[in-house]
């Protein structure tokens, strides 16, 4: 898959992000990430970020992450599993993932908010497809170069997903819509539901937890 081609084109389309590169680092920090692990080093944006939890022990959320109750609908609770075959992951996980599938050019970390959240801060290695952009399916040209620059091919009108990436979508969080909605898109479009990954917890879980977050 062509990393930079996918990320000059979602430039011009959203004016988005950038990519990655992690290797575990094992300093030690009194807030760990688990018993083995803690921090993450990735290159994001021509630099090394170091994915780690605060140290500050009496840390608390003050920004909008902190508030617990939001209108339903359209912010209502999300089930565990929105897909027999997607699997829902944790922070654990995910940075395996980076580690593994995007330090390998095996996957894509996607934060599929729209732009203006993503710019307020994402998760260190994720690139920002937003949910909107895969609107209209394989009837949308900005939908289908995606899927090419993520590795599928088409011939005759026939999609084959042999060799896309896997991916892992995040949004806000456990009350977000936005990355529930892209994953049911792409698996719409062909998208193998193995290929694809949910973290459901998001950006608020993500912060609840002190984890780095940058601005892209």
């Amino acid at each position: 898959m062509n990393i930079k081609a996918l990320s000059n084109f979602l430039i011009l389309v959203f004016a988005s992000g950038i990519l990655l590169l992690p290797s575990l680092s094992y300093a030690e920090k009194k807030v760990g990430i688990t018993k083995n692990i803690k921090s993450l080093d990735i290159t994001y944006g021509g630099k090394t970020v170091t994915i780690e939890r605060i140290q500050d022990t009496k840390h608390k959320l003050t920004n909008g992450f902190a508030k617990t109750s939001r209108v339903c609908p359209p912010f209502c609770v999300q089930p565990i599993e929105i897909h027999k075959d997607v699997k829902t992951v944790g922070e654990v996980e995910l940075l395996s993932f980076l580690d593994n599938e995007v330090k390998n050019n095996k996957g894509l970390l996607i934060d599929a908010r729209l732009p203006d959240w993503f710019e307020k801060g994402t998760i260190p290695g994720s690139i920002n497809i937003p949910f909107s952009i895969l609107d209209g399916g394989l009837k949308s040209k900005h939908a289908t170069r995606i899927l090419k620059l993520l590795g599928a091919t088409v011939s005759d009108d026939k999609w084959n997903f042999d060799n896309a990436q896997k991916l892992l979508l995040f949004c806000n969080g456990m009350w977000c819509g936005q990355s529930p909605r892209a994953i049911k898109d792409f698996i719409s479009m062909g998208y193998p539901p193995e290929k694809l990954f949910w973290y459901r917890g998001g950006m608020q879980a993500w912060q609840l937890l002190g984890l780095t977050v940058v601005t892209p």
